[in-house]
């Protein structure tokens, strides 16, 4: 109870204060906390970024510029006021050199002003709306954004004979996000987007949804929906039989999330999409990635979340390596800033103007390759910024 009423006693704004000593005195335990859904709808992003954290750590050890990393990891529930309060406490009580994780943008976006005013670097590994890191100085990306992701299915959907397009997103910041980027795009490029529809993010049902797509007869249909509610969606597109009334199913890579990919069935085959990460990326880094993360992982196949939380943990290591191991948060962001390196997913940096994540896109079709379905990358659109 005493506890309880010191942090309702101190806010947001007395964290610098209460921390005592900053995070800038040497410390020889540096802690990272991460605060992840790990149970409720979205804790298959939970597991997925937890696991390439530690994977991360498993593969260069627990040590970097002479401090010892230690990981701390608080559940979330995916919501926002837990997601605040867990920050809260990770800095007050437990002094935390780094906040990282955020699985959806309002987790993120809470989490914010604790950031800023405790002057703790986050590092966000998950959430995709693109105007997330600027309502922090102490944010940075090593995600993806949503309209980074979506404009080259728009260019893919303009080049290859698709005139009409209905979008559907999961009405939040992301899906709102995707949906004006694809018609910005697709319609710069002579298209037309018939309808914009927007499905709840909480507990959804897509099928009136559908069902209106259908009547309005487009040449394709364009889906944004988080990572974990795929399965359900393309469950109820399938039902509809959209495909089988001559409209193309198209999408961002979170509807065909590798995790749950294989559950989905072999009605998928053929869908196009567009994202940073498959674990199907033919490089030397993935093959070894997506090997060492099954064997740590029970055979769970790594998705587009694990490579944010391993290379969050990889920004955390390097930006230490540059400050020789110095704390201080401030340092630590520059440090951050410009940082590039040779990810699982492709080579990827953090933009110095923006701290924001930059990366390939990869257009991706669902092919069934011994006897599992991947997406199958086709198309590379190089170096793409989270944010302008």
């Amino acid at each position: 109870m005493f506890r309880r009423q010191i942090l309702k006693s101190i806010g947001v704004a007395g964290l610098a204060l209460a921390t005592g000593v900053s995070a800038a005195c040497a410390q020889e335990v540096v802690k990272v906390g991460l605060i992840l859904p790990m149970t409720g709808p979205s804790a298959s992003t939970g597991r997925q970024i937890e696991a390439g954290a530690r994977l991360w750590m498993a593969q260069n050890g627990s040590t970097v510029a002479g401090k010892k990393i230690e990981l701390i990891i608080k559940d979330d529930t995916g919501a926002a006021d837990q997601s605040k309060r867990l920050a809260t406490e990770l800095v007050v009580n437990d002094k935390v050199a780094f906040l990282g994780g955020f699985g959806l943008t309002p987790l993120a976006l809470s989490v914010g002003p604790v950031a800023t005013q405790a002057k703790v670097p986050a590092v966000i590994m998950a959430a995709g709306t693109s105007t997330i890191v600027a309502s922090s100085p102490y944010f940075v990306r090593t995600s993806f954004t949503l309209p980074q992701n979506t404009a080259p299915m728009a260019q893919w959907s303009a080049a290859n004979g698709i005139k009409t397009v209905v979008t559907l997103v999961s009405d939040y910041g992301p899906g709102l996000d995707s949906e004006k980027a694809f018609k910005a795009e697709f319609e710069a490029k002579g298209g037309k987007v018939l309808e914009s529809l927007r499905a709840p993010l909480m507990n959804p049902e897509f099928a009136a949804f559908l069902q209106k797509a259908k009547d309005l007869k487009p040449d394709a249909l364009f889906l944004f929906v988080p990572s974990g509610q795929g399965a359900s969606l393309m469950k109820q597109v399938g039902e509809r039989e959209l495909a089988k009334s001559g409209i193309k199913i198209i999408g961002t890579g979170d509807v065909t999330d590798d995790d749950q990919l294989n559950g989905m069935g072999d009605a998928l085959i053929g869908m196009i999409t567009s994202h940073n990460y498959s674990a199907a990326h033919d490089s030397p880094e993935n093959k070894a990635y997506v090997a060492a993360f099954l064997k740590a992982n029970n055979n769970m196949r790594p998705n587009f979340m694990s490579v944010g939380g391993f290379d969050g943990m990889a920004a955390i290591y390097k930006a230490l390596e540059k400050t020789k191991g110095d704390t201080d948060g401030t340092k630590l962001v520059e440090a951050m800033k410009g940082l590039a390196w040779v990810s699982p997913r492709g080579p990827m940096s953090i933009d110095p103007a923006t701290r924001d994540v930059t990366q390939n896109v990869y257009v991706r079709e669902v092919k069934k390759v011994d006897g599992q379905l991947y997406n199958v990358e086709f198309a590379t659109i190089a170096n793409v910024k989270g944010s302008n």
